[in-house]
């Protein structure tokens, strides 16, 4: 398991560009193959994901073997966030300190392929019968991109049953749903010249900072809606609430010139009960109302990423069975399992869209997991932790415990 995590942690699967998705591939079908495993490449077209600072193939994989079962599909993401600053292990490289394993992916989300192939594997020598037929889905751009990858395989009929994703947390967690995500680009244009000779320009840095201030104000208001998911423990009993954040910003070339361009990304969690619609309107009403106040010459905004919200996804034909599989996995007793939301994102809003089908949750996500963040880890423990669960929930006689 641990052989086959590290030969995942070497692509680099960053997103964005996302351009390491063909190599990954090549590695997952060497890695399914000794299991049976027939796999399906499907890429996204291109025109559904382009946008500037993204490319490469969008090569999704379907991976399945030839059963009557009826088939349960078991969901990843191939692609992680760009590596980052501040990583004391090397990111690329699956590094194990005592019962710690460090590298960018260990827990959003590599580590789980590892441990669901521990699992299949285990299940297969051991001749266990399955309960149902294990479809993977090895999907793209889960990480703010425009066109998930597992959005394009629902659209087009790929698939047609419930779905394990594997992108949560080692926790005994119920889960209640998610925000949606939006990822907007936008531009303000000034007019370059030498600093020097400031009046014949306009300062595209200094005419937009009151557009961030006005920015600021509507995130202020925004942070006033209240989720009606119970949140997570590590809130302290505050609730979930609706987000607005400046995520970059880039300006100017050089000391002596005026910048003549200014660029900046929002990042907007929201809630449910808000339409795509509406987030949008809001900032655009918001900006061009600030615009007008200005010297700018003209500005623009482009959509670059977009995850719909994900509502109350359980159900009683497959949750129960899978509580149960986690409370033995893990060893958490079923008592200690509980309902909470989050203001996170998940590609899975794009499944729900589209189908009734219950989504089960888990994963090795956690607190001090560090994901999005240096030093991402998981654990031996939870690695095997979520193996067994997988074992117990397929296991045609985890029914009979």
């Amino acid at each position: 398991m641990l052989d086959e995590l590290a030969d995942l942690i070497e692509i680099d699967t960053s997103f964005p560009p996302g351009r390491g998705y063909a190599s990954f591939v090549e590695v997952l079908e060497k890695q399914l193959e000794p299991l049976g495993f027939s796999s399906e490449r499907i890429e996204v077209p291109e025109h559904l994901w382009k946008v500037p600072g993204v490319d490469g193939p969008r090569i999704n994989l379907i991976s399945r073997r030839s059963s009557r079962l009826p088939p349960h599909y078991i969901y990843f993401h191939t692609d992680t966030v760009p590596v980052g600053v501040g990583w004391t292990h090397p990111p690329l490289k699956l590094t194990k300190v005592k019962g710690n394993l460090y590298g960018r992916g260990t827990a959003d989300m590599k580590g789980a392929i590892a441990a669901t192939l521990a699992a299949l594997r285990s299940l297969d020598e051991a001749k266990g019968q399955y309960a149902f037929e294990p479809v993977l889905l090895f999907c793209t751009d889960e990480e703010g991109g425009l066109y998930p990858g597992v959005r394009y395989l629902d659209e087009i009929g790929k698939i047609d049953g419930p779905i394990l994703c594997l992108n949560g947390q080692a926790e005994p967690r119920i889960w209640s749903g998610c925000f949606g995500s939006l990822d907007m680009h936008l531009t303000f244009k000034g007019l370059a010249a030498h600093s020097g000779i400031p009046n014949i320009g306009i300062n595209a840095i200094e005419q937009t900072l009151p557009i961030l201030q006005s920015i600021q104000n509507l995130s202020e208001k925004i942070k006033k809606r209240v989720s009606s998911m119970p949140p997570p423990d590590k809130l302290n009993g505050e609730p979930l609430t609706a987000l607005l954040s400046i995520t970059m910003a880039r300006g100017g070339d050089k000391g002596s010139s005026l910048p003549g361009q200014f660029e900046i990304n929002l990042n907007r969690r929201y809630l449910p009960i808000e339409t795509f619609n509406e987030v949008v309107n809001e900032i655009h009403e918001t900006i061009t109302i600030a615009v007008e106040k200005t010297k700018l010459c003209d500005w623009s905004s482009e959509i670059r990423g977009h995850l719909r919200p994900v509502e109350n996804p359980v159900g009683e034909e497959y949750w129960p069975r899978w509580i149960e599989a986690l409370s033995k996995g893990f060893g958490w007793p079923l008592n200690k399992f509980r309902a909470w939301g989050s203001s996170t994102s998940s590609d899975m809003g794009w499944i729900q869209r589209t189908c009734n089908q219950e989504i089960l949750l888990g994963g090795l996500g956690g607190n001090d997991r560090n994901q999005h963040a240096a030093d991402e880890n998981t654990t031996m423990t939870d690695l095997m932790s979520l193996a067994r669960s997988i074992i117990f929930y397929f296991s045609n006689d985890f029914s009979k415990t």
